[in-house]
């Protein structure tokens, strides 16, 4: 073995102090030289198929200042934004205010229902008024969380799965109503692994140890809530589905390929998993050529601003490599690496931006 150095320390000459510095306080900076290309607008006017704007995850409006939000997406080539916060009945009502009724066209907002309604023993019918109750507001879709199989109990005690009759028949309905359903299930899949040295999101989860599901005496694993998923799909056909964060398996695109082959009215958006696309960038740029169709842009990122758009749109558009996919971030939040471009070919942009949104959400329609 060679070495470009001398090992001054193992004469006597010098030896260099070493420092008592945590591993979790190592922010080490790549010393690498490559291209950096600043990608400020979309090739085309995009859809974010998947944001919050409302107070879902936030104690006030995820968008404190619409103007400055809607001067934001007119920079970046932003043409329209989902807004997946709605929820039900008056919150519901005051996002369609806020958002879509104030400005149409620029804001799309999806409903959820109270899935908790299912612990009691008429909790489905209750849930699926609650739905057709929200379609008749003005709710253009329907957002369905993780907590479908993670949390949610019936009657009994028992986990709800994503593949129960009950859920299944709620997002039958969907269907009917004619609500696209973006479901998010499971989590990346190191939240179900073993916290422990092999972790490669350690860092995220020692800062949010109840963010794991690494319990299988409480939690189903991985595998099942994905397959449960699966054959969600296929028990409900009539309705036209989002996996959300790349249908919930961004780490194993094979896996993605055999859900969309498996289910005709599945697509998949990108959103809040550049982590794992960007060290993978051929192979998503494989999966982009294979279902042109299939796939959506969207960010989740909240509240939305120019930086991480940026960064979309870099790893969308440029070759370059070795970049942050979290700017500003000291140690980036999902794992210690960095990402990547995909550089898709400029004729598979306009579907991927913008044109599969608008098919799935039928804004073509009338």
């Amino acid at each position: 073995m060679s070495h470009d150095h001398s090992p001054l320390g193992a004469t006597g000459t010098t030896t260099t102090p070493v420092p008592d510095l945590r591993l979790v306080d190592w922010a080490p900076r790549p010393q690498v030289s490559v291209p950096a290309t600043r990608v400020t607008r979309a090739s085309v006017p995009a859809i974010d198929m998947h944001n919050h704007l409302g107070r879902w995850l936030t104690t006030d409006w995820c968008a404190p200042d619409v103007a400055a939000l809607l001067r934001m997406m007119d920079d970046a080539g932003l043409a329209t934004v989902v807004n997946l916060d709605g929820l039900w009945g008056d919150e519901l009502e005051a996002n369609l205010d806020r958002y879509d009724r104030a400005h149409p066209g620029r804001f799309v907002t999806f409903c959820q229902v109270d899935w908790t309604l299912l612990r009691h023993r008429d909790g489905e019918r209750r849930i699926q008024d609650q739905l057709r109750d929200s379609a008749a507001r003005g709710a253009r879709g329907l957002k369905v969380w993780k907590n479908v199989g993670l949390t949610v109990v019936g009657p009994d005690g028992e986990l709800v799965a994503p593949d129960d009759q009950r859920v299944v028949d709620v997002l039958a309905l969907a269907g009917e109503l004619g609500l696209p359903a973006l479901v998010h299930v499971a989590d990346p899949k190191a939240f179900f692994e073993p916290l422990d040295a092999h972790n490669e999101r350690f860092d995220e989860l020692a800062g949010q140890p109840d963010w794991s599901f690494a319990d299988r005496g409480r939690y189903p694993s991985f595998d099942q809530l994905l397959d449960a998923f699966e054959r969600l799909l296929v028990a409900t056909p009539g309705t036209q589905y989002i996996g959300a964060h790349v249908g919930c398996v961004a780490e194993d695109l094979d896996r993605v390929e055999r859900l969309l082959r498996t289910a005709p009215n599945l697509a998949v958006d990108i959103a809040g998993r550049l982590g794992e696309l960007g060290r993978q960038p051929r192979r998503f740029r494989r999966l982009v050529e294979a279902f042109p169709d299939r796939v959506l842009f969207g960010t989740d990122a909240f509240p939305l601003s120019p930086e991480q758009l940026e960064v979309y749109l870099r790893f969308l558009e440029t070759d370059d490599e070795c970049f942050d996919y979290a700017p500003g971030e000291e140690v980036p939040p999902q794992g210690r690496w960095q990402i990547s471009g995909a550089d898709l070919p400029g004729h598979l942009l306009p579907a991927l931006y913008a044109g599969n949104a608008r098919r799935v959400l039928g804004l073509d329609r009338g």
